[in-house]
């Protein structure tokens, strides 16, 4: 029960103090999943993003649900969720009352402006802890250059290229592993020989 809790507070927390949509959540999700109650490492973390991704819907809120369920099922999945998707309702439902009355402000106008910078930035620096976690081969380099041209010169849609670079990944980690699969045949039956030289 406290573990349920703790993940609704967590979520509520993530909902409540982000501003800019779902990206905006995932340092948030990160330093209270991963930082502060350890319910999973980073390359889980990097795992459920590009689950999320895939999956319609709101990548913050898909995200939630896959931690909760991996915390505590079914029950840890709806409470997760729950818990980031209340702030949302909560406080949309009340600006919505207001925004028409408030929006043509200049307090209000520079507000949004600023917050809209700062939404920019925590989206910047999610990048490159993402990049820095998961970029280990320079095969991967290539495959995150080919996605950011496929999307951002090209349109092209970003469920397509996450398989597309899915199957490439595959591919060139089984490669990897293969090749140094085969170098370490290599080395055995060289030891192998040399121990037969020694022996005669």
């Amino acid at each position: 029960m406290k573990e349920l809790k703790n993940l609704f507070m967590a979520f509520f927390r993530i909902g409540l103090f982000t501003f800019g949509g779902g990206y905006a959540m995932l340092p948030l999700i990160e330093r209270e999943t991963v930082d502060k109650y350890k319910w999973i490492n980073k390359n889980e973390l990097l795992d459920i993003f590009s689950m999320s991704q895939c999956t319609p819907g709101v990548i913050a809120v898909n995200a939630a649900t896959f931690i909760g369920n991996r915390i505590k099922g079914v029950p840890g999945a709806m409470v997760a969720t729950l818990g980031v998707i209340t702030p949302s309702i909560v406080v949309i439902t009340f600006i919505a009352t207001l925004i028409s009355n408030i929006s043509d402000l200049p307090i209000v106008e520079h507000a949004f402006a600023g917050i809209r910078v700062a939404v920019a930035a925590l989206i910047l620096s999610t990048c490159i802890k993402l990049f820095k976690a998961t970029i280990k081969m320079p095969e991967q380099i290539g495959i995150a250059i080919a996605a950011f041209v496929m999307v951002t010169f090209f349109g092209a849609s970003s469920v397509i290229v996450v398989i597309v670079t899915g199957i490439f990944g595959f591919f060139f980690i089984n490669l990897d592993k293969l090749k140094k699969a085969n170098l370490n045949k290599s080395k055995g039956r060289a030891e192998a020989e040399k121990e037969e030289i020694y022996n005669e």
